[in-house]
C-alpha cells in the first residue's frame, strides 16, 4: 500500500474534534491510531445519525482508529497508559492543560518512560499563562480572536458562531505540522518533543486579515467578496465590487449611470443598481451570467447547501467521500482522505470503532502482557458495543 507512515504507532487521548482529527488524519496517512476513551465515551458518540451503534460525527473523526476504553480513575488504568505510551510514537491529547499531570500522564513523566515520544498537546490558550485553564471549545476561540465581530460588521448583523468548528480543525492541522515536524527531528537527534498547540495562536497566525489590526489599518481593508442574486442563481463573486463594477464597465458595455454632482452614496447606489440589473436581467439566463463572468476573468461560486456540495463533479472525480463498512453488514459514506500523492497511498481505513472493540487486539499488538500483567490491566478495561 505504500502508506507514508505505515508502523507509526499514536496513542489518541483526545476528544471531540481538535485531537480527534489529527488522529483520523494519521490514521488515513497510515499509522497504527489507537483511540482511548473514558467509560462514559467520548461525547461525540452521541451526535449526528445512529448507524449500528456509531454516530455520525464519532464515525467522521475516527474512522480508520481501534479503540480501547480505559478507566483513569484506577491505578491499573493509569499504568496500563504509561504502558502503551511506552510503546508509542506519538501521544495526543486536547485536555485542559492540567488534567494530564494531575493524571500522572504528563510529558515529563512520559518521556522519562519513553524518551522517543512525541505527545502533541491541544489547548485553547496553552499550556501556560493567565488563561491557560480556561475551557475553550471553538465557538470561544471565534469569539475571543476576532472572527465574530468582523462577521458581524461585513453583514451589518448580530455577531453569530460559524456553522462549523474553524478553530479546532485549524489547531489540530497546524498540530499536525508541529507533531510530523518533531518527528523528523527525531530522527536526527533521537528525542521525542512536547507539541504545545493553542487555538488562539493557531487561529490568529492563520487570520490573513489580522494585519490591518497589527498595522491599524483598518482603514485600507479591502472590501469584501458578495454574493449576488443572478439570472443563474445566487453566486458569490470574488473581488470587491470596485474592481467588478470597472470590469463591467471595461468587458461588458454597463454603462455609469451616475448623474452629474452625485454624491459618493448616490453614485455607490446607482451602480451597484446597474450591476443587479446586468447580473439579473441583461444575462437572461445562467449561461449568460456565466459568459459574462468568464469574459471578465471573474471567479465565481454558486451558493449550495451541504447536500447539493456532495454532488459536486469535482468532489465526484476526486473521490472526496468513501464508503467504509457501517459496522452492520453494509456500507456508510464517510469524508476521504484530502492527501494525493504521486507514489503512496492515504485512504480512510475502514469505519470508527465501537466503544473498547480492540481492547485485547491492542494489548496483544503493542504490549504482549502476561498472564498477571494481563489480567491486571483488565480490570480497567471496559468494552460497550
Amino acid at each position: 500500500m505504500n502508506s507514508p507512515l505505515a508502523g507509526l504507532k499514536v496513542l489518541d487521548m483526545s476528544r471531540v474534534l481538535a485531537g480527534p482529527f489529527a488522529g483520523r488524519m494519521l490514521s488515513d496517512l497510515g499509522a497504527d491510531v489507537v483511540k482511548v476513551e473514558p467509560p462514559e465515551g467520548d461525547i461525540t458518540r452521541l451526535w449526528g445519525a445512529n448507524v449500528n451503534g456509531v454516530s455520525g460525527y464519532f464515525n467522521q473523526q475516527n474512522a480508520g482508529k481501534r479503540g480501547l476504553c480505559i478507566d483513569l480513575s484506577l491505578p491499573e488504568g493509569v499504568e496500563l497508559v504509561r504502558a502503551l505510551a511506552a510503546a508509542a510514537d506519538v501521544l495526543i491529547e486536547n485536555f485542559r492543560p492540567d488534567v494530564m499531570g494531575r493524571l500522572g500522564l504528563s510529558y515529563e513523566v512520559l518521556s522519562g518512560i519513553n524518551p522517543r515520544l512525541v505527545m502533541l498537546s491541544i489547548s485553547g490558550f496553552g499550556s501556560e499563562g493567565p488563561e491557560s485553564r480556561r475551557a475553550a471549545y471553538a465557538p470561544i476561540i471565534h469569539a475571543e480572536s476576532g472572527i465574530l465581530d468582523r462577521q458581524a460588521k461585513i453583514a451589518d448583523s448580530r455577531p453569530v458562531d460559524m456553522a462549523l468548528s474553524i478553530a479546532d480543525t485549524n489547531a489540530s492541522l497546524h498540530g499536525l505540522v508541529g507533531l510530523l515536524s518533531a518527528l523528523y527531528l527525531r530522527e536526527r537527534t533521537g528525542r521525542g518533543q512536547h507539541v504545545d498547540i493553542a487555538m488562539i495562536d493557531a487561529t490568529l497566525v492563520t487570520d490573513d486579515h489580522v494585519h490591518f489590526a497589527l498595522d491599524d489599518a483598518f482603514d485600507m481593508q479591502p472590501m469584501p467578496n458578495e454574493v449576488w442574486d443572478t439570472a443563474g442563481g445566487r453566486m458569490i463573486i470574488a473581488g470587491d465590487f470596485r474592481y467588478i463594477w470597472r470590469r463591467l464597465t471595461e468587458r461588458c458595455g454597463v454603462v455609469d449611470p451616475t448623474p452629474a454632482g452625485a454624491s459618493l452614496g448616490e453614485k455607490i447606489a446607482a451602480r451597484r443598481d446597474a450591476a443587479r440589473h446586468f447580473f439579473q436581467h441583461t444575462c437572461k439566463d445562467r449561461a449568460a451570467v456565466i459568459d459574462a463572468l468568464d469574459a471578465m476573468n471573474l471567479a465565481w461560486g454558486d451558493v449550495r447547501s451541504s447536500s447539493e456540495a456532495l454532488e459536486l463533479p469535482t468532489v465526484a472525480h476526486r473521490g472526496t467521500f468513501a464508503a467504509v463498512d457501517d459496522r452492520g453488514g453494509g456500507l456508510r459514506r464517510v469524508t476521504q482522505s484530502p492527501y494525493r500523492f504521486s507514489d503512496a497511498r492515504s485512504e480512510v481505513r475502514g469505519g470508527a470503532p465501537h466503544q473498547g472493540e480492540h481492547n485485547e487486539a491492542v494489548l496483544d499488538d503493542w504490549l504482549q502482557p502476561g498472564r498477571e500483567q494481563r489480567a491486571r490491566w483488565r480490570s480497567a478495561l471496559l468494552k460497550k458495543g
